[in-house]
């Protein structure tokens, strides 16, 4: 059966959703969580948010971005966004769809999903306060992330056989949707890789100096959570990082990050939300945490 499903991310856990509470207690580490209900008027502030993202985009020409969504209490690594995908507006699903890796609960294994902008807003765990970061890249590359991006071969050819919420970037022992995506960027620009795709495409990043994010653990003995959680993992991470007490991970900023080296012509911008506005930043300097608007950002009040 193919692991490739079209606006099934209901069914899906997100890419670090078992690092939310790894400081605070090792019962809480979990990653297979529904995310909560979302009220009606919830509901209309996510449309509202996702049409604004879609006409940015539409506005500038757009036909692939890079899009990254709030949601999980990261702030405690320093950390704003956990899960990203690849915006398509040719994409099979709808237009804008997002292209993402998921955990599958119910099947215990890694999917690719399209999954529809306000869907894949709908998958934060803070409906009331949210962030989404997008990157447009110039043409040419582009060009070359459309065309891996949507070839379903290329996409699942790069898709790992085991998740892990931590995954190491330079290991194939497991994988997680951000490295996923980080692979992925490395086929198009890179590539295509054929024979090994996954071992090629991170010797490509490697090789460019690509680098994940870092989780710094108080201590040592607090890399034994990982031992009540099937969804953390230590055995693919270098020993001299676990003897740091850390783990490098593939994460949203450290993609944009890499992207904004590799590309100094990308362009970047945040949107935010609360239960009363949005706020539209372009640039790479971020929205203050709580939504807050300084000069020169778009204000508008949401209905």
């Amino acid at each position: 059966m193919s692991r490739f499903h079209r606006a099934a991310g209901l069914l899906a856990a997100g890419c670090i959703a078992a690092w939310a509470a790894a400081p605070v207690a090792a019962a809480s580490l979990q990653s297979c969580t529904d995310s909560p209900e979302l009220s009606a008027a919830q509901q209309g502030v996510l449309l509202q948010v996702s049409q604004r993202v879609r006409d940015e985009l539409e506005r500038r020409g757009a036909r692939v971005a890079l899009v990254a969504r709030s949601g999980l209490a990261l702030g405690w690594f320093g950390m704003r966004y956990s899960h990203a995908g690849v915006a398509l507006r040719a994409s099979p699903e709808t237009p804008w769809a997002v292209r993402q890796l998921y955990f599958a609960c119910d099947e215990r294994q890694p999917r690719l999903f399209d999954q529809g902008l306000t869907a894949f807003l709908m998958g934060t765990l803070e409906p009331e306060l949210g962030f989404l970061s997008v990157v447009v890249l110039p043409p040419e590359a582009a060009q070359a992330l459309e065309a891996r991006a949507l070839d379903d071969n290329a996409a699942l050819a790069l898709l790992g056989a085991r998740y892990s919420a931590n995954a190491y970037p330079y290991s194939e022992a497991y994988q997680n949707c951000n490295q996923w995506l980080a692979e992925l960027l490395a086929d198009a620009w890179g590539g295509p890789f054929a024979t090994q795709p996954r071992r090629q495409a991170q010797q490509w990043l490697q090789a460019r100096g690509f680098r994940g994010a870092d989780f710094q653990l108080p201590a040592r003995p607090f890399l034994w959570l990982t031992a009540f959680s099937p969804w953390l993992n230590r055995d693919d991470h270098p020993e001299a990082q676990l003897a740091e007490a850390r783990f490098e991970v593939a994460m949203p900023t450290a993609i944009e990050a890499f992207v904004q080296r590799l590309y100094p012509q990308a362009e970047r911008f945040e949107v935010c939300h609360t239960k009363q506005r949005l706020v539209v930043r372009r640039g790479w300097t971020p929205i203050a945490d709580g939504c807050v608007a300084a000069e020169g950002d778009e204000v508008t009040t949401l209905r």
